[in-house]
């Protein structure tokens, strides 16, 4: 009886520590490079490029549009 509780409380604990190593917080990526804003910036630039294409750029990721419409 001694025995397997022994093996029943080696079990829960190996358990319990795998799921507290699957769970821990990892270490995140490194940031990839942000660019500038703006067609000059770009490694692959678009041929067509406005005044709206560059609000467009200069805003994201904001939420908000640009204010001269």
């Amino acid at each position: 009886m001694n025995n397997r509780l022994l093996l029943l409380f080696c079990g829960l604990g190996l358990g319990l520590a795998c799921a507290a190593a699957w769970n821990a917080p990892r270490r995140p990526a490194p940031y990839p490079r942000i660019r500038a804003a703006g067609r000059r910036e770009m490694d692959d630039p678009p041929r067509h490029w406005d005044q709206v294409d560059e609000q467009g750029d200069e805003s994201f990721p904001a939420s908000d549009p640009p204010g001269n419409y």
